[in-house]
């Protein structure tokens, strides 16, 4: 037997010690948990909200479509995508707009929606949380929703959680599955404290479970990259969300403006804005929060309107549109190789842009991922079976996780899922290291 220097019991200190900054890292860093992340939020104002809002936007995006993409070739041309996947894509965003048009709603008390009287905002308060709660009864709601309150900085925080309180109070104790409550223009984690407060005070007076109520904060201010003293305020957020904060949107023009860009520059694709992204995806990566990015606020609106409008106005409506889907498609691709899997959308005919640009995305990454993921899970499966340690199960996590937004989104089929080796209930499962465990269990 070799010779050694450490004793067993320094050895066993030593683990000790890492065994509890391991555990604390997991803590902290949990991963993705594979559970659905929308691929955009549609902002619309409060005083416009109804029950069934979200089937009209699909009908509206759908007539875009028809009307300034009748085919295929046309669509693809427009929104700059691969023409051998024109085909699959259009069909599969025709499919999505008649079947869920829109993923995640946002009903709108800020900047959609505006300074009113106090009365005015009390009504529409009301008058939403009601229309929320038919849409709950009817099943036309998205499956995922929520309200943007004002910011809790300065003279609106009173009215901000004012508008908050009569909006749960008259949704009654049944919250719409996938609610947030967004919480805009953040300058202090104080400011989310004071939200949790709230909510801990509501859930129980509401008949609501405790840690029902959960939080978005939006990243749209300077103060949230860096702080007053030089340090990050996005780890601070986290903290005084207490395990309701699930995710983080960026804010692309307030943020713009608070760093005096002006309005002229103001795009998705400023360096500015990358930089405070990318400050997001270090913060926040094996959180498990959920980043969005931004809005393109060019809409594809046709400039000529009316019934009896000649051949040209009827080209220059279509250019103007196209134009507006390159804008957006390009802005939703440059998101998406950065690791934002979710935006705004701010207008019905942005759906049929959102989804061809998303869904061609993964279309066009699905060879290589297939092949990745497949030879992943056999690597897992042989290190199992010869009784290895596989510990690098966030790599095939985030490989599964591919799959499951693409699935979840409507840009894949289960059916090509399924080409990477994996079964229908490991799919669904949506968990790798159950895949690993399952499978350590199938070959002892």
């Amino acid at each position: 037997m070799p010779q050694t220097t450490l004793s067993e019991q320094t050895l066993r200190e030593i683990g000790a010690r890492l065994k509890a900054q391991q555990d604390a890292f997991a803590r902290h860093y949990p991963g993705e948990s594979g559970t659905r992340q929308p691929v955009h939020t549609v902002y619309g104002g409060a005083h416009l909200f109804k029950s069934d809002t979200t089937k009209k936007l699909g009908d509206l995006a759908l007539k875009a479509l028809s009307q300034y993409a009748p085919t295929a070739t046309t669509f693809a041309e427009a929104i700059g995508i691969d023409p051998g996947v024109a085909e699959v894509v259009y069909a599969r965003v025709q499919e999505k707009l008649k079947r869920e048009a829109v993923e995640d709603f946002r009903i709108d008390f800020e900047d959609g929606y505006g300074i009113r009287g106090d009365a005015e905002e009390d009504g529409h308060a009301a008058q939403a949380a009601q229309e929320c709660a038919k849409g709950v009864k009817t099943g036309t709601l998205s499956p995922f929703i929520g309200i943007r309150i004002k910011s809790l900085s300065g003279e609106l925080a009173a009215r901000a959680l004012r508008t908050l309180d009569i909006f749960l109070t008259n949704l009654g104790s049944k919250l719409p599955p996938g609610f947030f409550v967004t919480l805009p223009k953040i300058t202090a984690p104080e400011q989310v404290s004071a939200l949790v407060a709230a909510f801990e005070s509501l859930e129980p007076k509401l008949g609501l479970s405790k840690g029902a109520l959960k939080v978005e904060c939006m990243v749209e201010t300077t103060q949230s990259i860096l702080d007053h003293d030089g340090t990050s305020m996005l780890p601070k957020l986290l903290d005084a969300a207490k395990g309701r904060m699930t995710g983080a949107h960026f804010g692309t023009y307030d943020y713009t403006a608070s760093c005096d860009i002006t309005a002229a520059y103001q795009a998705m694709r400023h360096p500015a804005c990358d930089f405070a992204k990318h400050m997001m995806k270090v913060a926040y990566a094996g959180t498990g929060m959920f980043l969005s990015d931004g809005a393109t606020t060019t809409m594809p609106v046709a400039p000529h309107k009316g019934d009896s409008l000649s051949e040209e106005q009827k080209r220059e409506n279509a250019r103007a549109v196209h134009a507006a889907w390159r804008l957006h498609a390009d802005d939703v691709r440059h998101s998406l190789a950065n690791g934002f899997y979710q935006g705004w959308d701010l207008h019905p005919a942005q759906l049929p842009s959102r989804y061809g640009t998303v869904y061609a995305f993964f279309l066009k990454s699905l060879p290589a991922t297939s092949d990745r993921l497949k030879n992943f899970i056999n690597k897992a499966a042989q290190a199992t079976l010869h009784g290895d340690t596989f510990d690098d199960a966030a790599t095939g996590q985030g490989l599964l996780n591919f799959f499951l937004r693409g699935v979840n989104c409507g840009a894949l089929t289960e059916q090509e899922a399924l080409a990477t080796g994996l079964s229908i209930d490991e799919l669904r499962g949506r968990s790798f290291l159950k895949i690993l465990n399952n499978r350590k269990h199938d070959t002892v």
